[in-house]
Order: structure tokens, then sequence, then C-alpha cells
């Protein structure tokens, strides 16, 4: 277990400290739950107030709060108590999984595929023909690339993750636990003879960019024709549904069980609230955000806030909830 002084700490941070604890922090913890070998942040008003009944030893506060410590404990004062602590937190990491050989003998791995150098593959994956995994790729078991798909420099992919035929895949993503890239999309048609329905052939494939984060068990379908497309950077949360033919601008963001319809368009920078979902054929501007639980039925500018079901500007909407508030009332 790591362990570290509270001024090992405030140096790692560039904090300033104030008071002190003999205490070794072992560990961080919501200010409610944390014990005395652990630490603490205060990033806002309403959390100052718990300081004083919290057995945390040291807390990590924004510099612009009044605050003080209490006996045996002390306080790390810095300009963004949640941006130090994701650094304390790489500190603390335990590191993943270690592989005892880079490549494990129950791998099936196709005499055509190319490995690049570095790269580890778990026990029981499945490499197909013609896949090209770069350099320092991991694999953790039971993980499946099929065939004349790509995969590029240290990505990592978590069990259970699979990628389908002719996927691209960019550099350093990281894919968690049971991943599906490259699904058949969601088309049907009905039958001549009316009698039920024919499913519509979906021969695209997906491309997904460089430093992309996708939750467990989401999913990113595979286009009807051409691309489904992940941009640069975008970061999505776990049971997240990407439909067929979707692209998806750079650095958006997904929060879990929201949803893009088929031929969605995202622009740059667009945030999407969690169990939100998007109408096919629908595009959002750069910027623009969708707030939780909202349904939209239509495109959105750049850069303008939307809520409610249907989803509408975001002002409008609160107004709405307002008026209607009040009218329960009478």
């Amino acid at each position: 277990m790591k362990s570290f002084t509270v001024q090992e700490i405030s140096e790692l941070l560039g904090g300033e400290l104030v008071g002190n604890t003999t205490h070794k922090i072992e560990g961080a913890e919501q200010i409610e739950k944390a014990t005395e070998n652990q630490i603490t942040f205060i990033g806002g008003v309403k959390y100052v107030r718990l300081w004083k009944n919290s057995n945390a030893s040291v807390a990590i506060v924004n510099d612009n709060l009044k605050i003080e410590p209490r006996e045996n404990t002390a306080l790390i004062k810095v300009k963004n108590a949640d941006i130090s602590l994701a650094k304390l937190l790489e500190a603390f990491d335990p590191g993943k999984p270690v592989f005892d050989v880079d490549i494990h003998p129950t791998a099936v791995i196709d005499s055509t595929a190319t490995i690049g150098v570095g790269s580890k593959i778990g026990a029981g994956c499945y490499i197909g023909k013609n896949v090209v995994l770069g350099e320092g790729v991991v694999l953790y078991p039971n993980v499946t690339v099929l065939d004349d798909s790509t995969v590029g420099n240290q990505t990592v992919m978590w069990s259970g993750t699979v990628v389908r035929e002719r996927s691209e895949i960019g550099a350093r993503c990281t894919f968690h636990i049971n991943v599906s890239i490259g699904a058949d999309g969601f088309g049907y048609r009905p039958s001549d003879d009316g009698r039920g329905l024919v499913k519509i052939p979906q021969i695209g494939n997906v491309v997904i960019g460089n430093d992309v984060e996708i939750g467990a068990n989401s999913c990113v379908d595979r286009g009807k024709f051409s691309s489904t497309v992940v941009g640069d950077g975008c970061k999505i949360d776990n049971l997240v549904q990407i439909a067929h033919n979707c692209v998806m601008g750079r650095s958006c963001i997904m929060a879990g069980h929201s949803g893009l319809a088929g031929s969605v368009t995202l622009g740059d920078g667009v945030i999407i609230g969690g169990s939100a979902s998007i109408k096919d054929h629908t595009t959002i501007g750069d910027g623009a955000i969708v707030g939780a639980g909202s349904g939209v039925m239509g495109n959105i500018a750049p850069g303008k806030t939307v809520l409610g079901y249907p989803a509408q500007d975001s002002r409008d909407m609160l107004k709405q909830w307002v008026v209607m508030k009040k009218l329960s009332r009478n």
C-alpha cells in the first residue's frame, strides 16, 4: 500500500501547506467517509461546513475558501482542488494488472496479423486475419479483434471488448469492459409479402480517432454504408449507444445511458447529458449542450444549451417549469 506524508503531498501538488499532521496518508475519500489516514478535498463553500466533523487528516482546498485546520490536521491550499486531487490519485494508483508474458499461449492470433513491438495480448484473445496492432497495444483477456481491423499505438482494450471486422481504431484509446465496436447497425424494411421484416445489410465500418475513451458496455455500430465516426478525444460513458453512420466531432462528451440514433452529426465539443436521446438525422453544432434526460427532435445551433422533452432552449424550458409549478399549487 502506498503512503505519503502531508509534506510530500504538498510538494507534489505545489500547494500551500497550512497546519500539520503526524498521520501517514494512504488514500483519498469523500469528506464524510474519510478516515484519519485519508485525504479529502473541498472545492466549494457548501463543503466547508463538513470539515469540522470529518475524520480526514488532510484536505486539499481551493485557496479562495475560508477554512482552518483542526488539531493534528492540515490543509493544502491550491487553485483548483478537483485538478489537484486528480494529480494525487495518479500517485496513489496501484497500477494495472501485470502480464506474466507479453502474448499468452492461449491467445489465438492469425498468421497474417501484425503485432507491434511491446504489445501485450492476454489469455483467450482472438486476433483475426490481416489485423494490425500498433506498438504498445494492450489487450486484456478475452478481447476479440476481427479481420482487417487496425489498432493504433498504445491503445488499451479491457476484457470482453469486441472489435468487428474492418474497424479502424486510433492511438492511445481506452475501451473498458465489454465495449462493442462495429456491431451491425439497426436497419430493417418490410418484407415483400408484408408478413415480416427484412434485414438491411450493414456493410460499412467504424472509424475511431486518437485519445478516445469508451465506457463499459457501450456500443458503436458500423455504418450501413461508409463509416460511423468518433472523433479525436471523445469521452463516452458506460451504457451509451452510438448508432450507424453517426459522426462525432472532436472532444465530445456523452454521459451514461445517452444515445444517438442513426446518422446523427455532432460538432466539436458537444456535451450530451445522461439518458438524453437524439433523433436520427439530427445535427448538433459545435459546443452545444444537451441536458440530462432530454429528447432532441431537431437540429441544435452551435453553443446552444437545450433541456427537456422535447428539448428546447434551456432558459425557456426552466421558465415553463416555474409556471407549471405555480399552476399546480392553485
